[in-house]
């Protein structure tokens, strides 16, 4: 059984006036959370973390591994959406992931991440965290970390980078679906499909709050614990709160949630 881990961080998003600043530390800090439970850990950062190579990353990744094998992938970077053209979405949106070529068009979908995500072989597990986002609002945890004037949300609207002729002409009110099918056997992410997960700072350094979180509720969970288990230290205790308004969220089967952490 081999473990392998994709940790993707994009603060540089060239043409779009709305770079990060915590997704590069984001990628860094679950590399080396991953890399201590015995993970293979290969980082994807700004400029090489266009759609291609994020595709063709993922596509390595999936495809490399067999029966039995861990697959672990981390996405920190802006979220966004294009007007859905299928009539499959009942938000009329298709939502996605941003990479660093986003101003060029170049956004990778959740359809496209379903199908690489599905080419896997029978038996391998799949466990994406995603520090993206969309939208909303709830007031709880504790804001004792956050530096003062922080944060910033990692949602790119669809008008900073796509032309005009493409935008619909009434815009969605609401985002649903998000990434939560994309193929995977668990996914945690950063918040609600109707909420934004922030870029912030941490004693002065940048990180997005769900990353500072969830590694800081890793750091003091018991060994052999479950991904549920440690989905229940992240929230309430420490998100969200009222300047962090955000609801992490977990999606997978009941067998997948009480897998153990990161084996």
């Amino acid at each position: 059984m081999s473990k392998n881990a994709l940790c993707i961080g994009i603060n540089d998003y060239p043409g779009t006036q709305n770079d990060l600043s915590g997704c590069v530390n984001d990628a860094h800090d679950w590399s080396s959370a991953l890399t201590s439970r015995g993970f293979s850990t290969r980082m994807l950062l700004d400029a090489d973390a266009s759609k291609s190579g994020m595709v063709a990353a993922i596509g390595d990744i999936i495809g490399n591994a067999s029966r039995n094998d861990s697959v672990v992938i981390t996405y920190s970077g802006h979220g966004t959406w294009i007007p859905d053209e299928s009539g499959e979405e009942p938000d009329g949106r298709d939502e996605g992931l941003c990479p660093w070529d986003i101003e060029q068009g170049e956004v990778l979908l959740d359809d496209e991440l379903h199908v690489l995500l599905g080419k896997r072989a029978p038996g391998v597990r799949v466990v994406i965290i995603a520090d993206s986002c969309h939208s909303g609002s709830v007031t709880r945890g504790d804001n004792s970390d956050l530096d003062p004037g922080m944060p910033r949300a990692r949602f790119l609207p669809p008008q900073v980078w796509m032309s005009s002729d493409r935008l619909p002409s009434r815009m969605p009110t609401k985002i649903l679906g998000g990434i939560a099918r994309s193929g995977g056997d668990l996914l945690i992410a950063g918040c609600l499909d109707t909420q934004y997960s922030w870029d912030t700072r941490f004693n002065g350094r940048p990180n997005g709050a769900f990353t500072y979180y969830a590694l800081k509720a890793l750091a003091n969970l018991p060994p052999g614990s479950s991904y549920a288990s440690w989905y229940r230290r992240i929230t309430p205790t420490w998100l969200p709160t009222s300047q962090l308004p955000q609801n992490p969220q977990i999606f997978g089967s009941t067998t997948a949630r009480g897998w153990k952490v990161f084996e």
